[in-house]
């Protein structure tokens, strides 16, 4: 599995099979990269999260893209770090959960938020920790995942982290 960590816009990823939600318990339009995927992909998306609607903390859920140029969406429900128990354990296994239901669907690239770091408040350099840590050590699990794009605002995300990607693939090396 290769992980790269890039500047840009989450719904224009079109060579990819599928983007990660950072969603809401009830998979709705929301701020942010939940209002942007819903926004592109039209009120079908919507619509049809409904059936799977509410989901836990850790949980994801794959949809289809709809208007998008991708086949798919992955919903995933990480926790708030400020309002929830154990934030840091939702987040990895929400980041587990993207992996299992995106092999399950026969997904073999995605695009990625920083997820948790917007209306969730995790800090960055937490959650790239724990977001490149997560799919690095399970990444011999996933051999069918070729490629993982984390999308990130801009360039001070962007350098998080990859200094995150590089620590964990060094680590990763030593074991």
């Amino acid at each position: 599995m290769r992980v790269e960590i890039v500047v840009g816009n989450i719904v224009r990823q079109p060579d990819v099979d599928a983007l990660v939600n950072s969603a809401n318990a009830n998979l709705r339009f929301g701020s942010g990269v939940a209002g942007a995927i819903h926004t592109a992909a039209g009120p079908e998306l919507e619509q049809y999260c409904r059936r799977y609607s509410p989901i836990a903390l850790g949980e994801a859920v794959v949809t289809p893209g709809f208007q998008l140029p991708n086949p798919f969406v992955i919903h995933a429900r990480a926790a708030s770090y400020i309002n929830d128990d154990h934030p840091e354990k939702y987040l990895d296994l929400a980041i587990a959960q993207v992996l299992r239901v995106a092999k399950d669907a026969g997904i073999k690239s995605m695009a990625m938020p920083a997820i948790g770091t917007g209306v969730f408040k995790f800090p960055p350099e937490v959650a790239a920790e724990i977001i490149v840590k997560a799919l690095i050590s399970r990444a011999p699990e996933f051999a069918d995942i070729t490629l993982v794009r984390i999308c990130v605002s801009d360039t001070q995300m962007q350098a998080v982290f990859q200094a995150a990607l590089d620590l964990a693939t060094a680590d990763s090396g030593r074991n």
